[in-house]
């Protein structure tokens, strides 16, 4: 579950971000001091990070999964993951956590079967030559995007709090 952590005046949770291939890294990190939000960056390898005691390193084995499996250990209600790994999201969804993509989308108990099952298709997709290419480049769009979730998704449980 969550930790409370009391910042410029106001009560935040915890954002737990899947860290290697994050390319909202900064954005996660202004967003949450502003909310007043604990990060774990978690990482299979040292990250460099801003000096803030919100801001917390987590530095994973190099297992297969390690990242995954310590966030879905740890993520509930009342948290956030950032994530652009559709399993992992799943996981979190099930757990009652809020996750967002590095886009801004967010996933729920009614979209996850769906990205799931677009993720295994194109997987099996590429496996057999039908699809070669990989995803859209990351667009300034995408970080305005993820930008405006992720403060919409913070200003929604602030307010579900008791």
């Amino acid at each position: 579950m969550n930790e409370m952590t009391a910042a410029n005046g106001r009560q935040g949770g915890t954002i737990y971000v899947d860290a290697d291939a994050c390319p909202v890294k900064q954005e996660i990190y202004k967003v949450a001091q502003r909310h007043g939000w604990t990060v774990q960056v978690v990482a299979n390898g040292i990250i460099a990070l801003p000096v803030h005691p919100l801001v917390k390193r987590v530095v994973v084995g190099a297992g297969f999964d390690a990242a995954d499996d310590w966030i879905a250990e740890r993520a509930g209600p009342g948290d956030v993951v950032i994530t652009a790994d559709i399993p992992l999201a799943a996981r979190c969804v099930k757990a009652g956590a809020a996750v967002l993509a590095h886009n801004g989308k967010g996933f729920s108990d009614r979209s996850i079967g769906m990205a799931l099952a677009s993720r295994n298709l194109m997987a099996e997709l590429r496996e057999a030559g039908q699809v070669t290419g990989g995803p859209r480049p990351f667009s300034q769009r995408d970080r305005s995007d993820f930008l405006s979730a992720l403060h919409e998704t913070l200003e929604k449980l602030k307010r579900a709090r008791p």
